[in-house]
């Protein structure tokens, strides 16, 4: 079998066609047609009023935090058990990230365990709906509601997923995204930020552009950053965006051949993310937890994985047990637990059913034994 990647971006739309039309035209760099129609149709996919595309999914963080004033003696609540990005634009802010732990059947933060995190310098929510599952939005917003904090999405790895029928994103204040190259649709690099507020997205707007006046070139009113993103990214991402739908089904599917062969071949000794609602999860990362009952451990298993030729990645480390954020008070078990054991496995578009097949079976041989 050759060797199993896993993540692989595919590009079957106008990708090319519209990259091209950039180069021919020369509209390069952080003006051209392609920004205004990807905004624009990134922000009808989401349900939202704006959409304002950037370079990358973190500096998207960055943006809102700074837009929104969170500044030095601020917190920022958050789930331990994400990639670092998340907290990394909590810091750079001045601010102080929160951890709260996951939950043990979803994987995603703990709605339950947020109220006891807020403090009078509670400033905001940062949900995560990791690996492409949404969180429990209505418990959050009720939080939200009652306490007036504002909900900053983390939809960096969920383009698609919904909550009780509302796209992940646009359920909060505002919501970020991500399009690195093995997301659910990518322009490479690049992100995007997603609101229905007024006033939010003309601050973050101007913050994102040097602060340069929009009626006077070279007039610049505020102290802020070039997080724009190019026209070529734009054109990469139209032309992904215009298939999204078809991305999303093929992750899904990848997700149910899983599924059902870990039931007919893996039963006991793995378990996955708990799934209510089929729109809830587009499965950016088809994951799994080894249970118990393997007596080897996950790096273990995904090293003799590698022998076989597949790629896999280890679930994210909790932020609180890493040396930038290393703290030794946080008490947050579930997540440690879920790291410790938890496996992403190839989950690609390209992703056959010889290929699932083949990596459930090696998986079977390796951790059954």
């Amino acid at each position: 079998m050759e060797r199993i990647s896993i993540a692989v971006p595919v590009f079957n739309g106008n990708e090319k066609k519209y990259l091209n039309e950039c180069i021919d035209t020369g509209w390069v760099s952080a003006n051209g047609r392609f920004l205004n129609d990807f905004q624009e149709q990134f922000a009808k996919f989401c349900g939202s009023k704006y959409a304002l595309a950037c370079s990358n999914g973190t500096v998207t963080l960055h943006l809102i935090l700074k837009a929104l004033g969170i500044g030095a003696g601020d917190e920022v609540i958050m789930p331990t058990l994400t990639y670092v990005a998340t907290a990394n634009a909590v810091v750079e802010c001045g601010a102080t990230p929160v951890f709260v732990d996951s939950d043990i059947n979803t994987w995603n933060v703990d709605s339950s365990k947020i109220e006891a995190a807020i403090t009078p310098r509670t400033k905001a929510i940062i949900p995560v709906h990791l690996y492409g599952l949404s969180c429990d939005m209505t418990a959050i917003m009720s939080i939200s509601k009652r306490f007036c904090i504002p909900i900053v999405e983390d939809a960096a790895e969920a383009h698609g997923a919904k909550w009780d029928g509302k796209y992940v994103g646009s359920i909060g204040k505002v919501g970020s995204f991500s399009f690195f190259g093995n997301k659910i649709i990518t322009s490479g690099e690049g992100g995007a930020i997603v609101t229905d507020d007024d006033d939010l997205y003309n601050r973050m707007k101007l913050l994102r552009s040097q602060g340069v006046d929009s009626s006077k070139r070279y007039w610049h009113v505020a102290r802020a950053y070039n997080y724009r993103m190019t026209n070529m990214q734009a054109a990469v991402g139209l032309g992904q965006l215009e298939n999204i739908e078809w991305h999303i089904a093929q992750r899904r599917r990848v997700a149910e051949e899983y599924k059902k062969q870990f039931a007919e071949k893996l039963s006991g000794y793995v378990t996955i993310q708990k799934v209510d609602n089929v729109e809830n999860h587009v499965y950016w990362m088809s994951s799994i937890m080894l249970t118990d009952k393997v007596k080897k451990s996950r790096d273990q298993v995904m090293k003799e994985m590698e022998q076989c030729n597949i790629e896999m990645r280890p679930v994210f480390y909790p932020m609180h047990v890493m040396p930038p954020y290393k703290d030794t008070t946080v008490n947050c078990p579930v997540a440690e637990k879920l790291s410790a054991h938890g496996i992403n496995l190839p989950s690609h578009a390209l992703m056959d059913n010889e290929k699932i097949t083949y990596v459930v079976d090696c998986l079977q041989k390796i951790i059954t034994k």
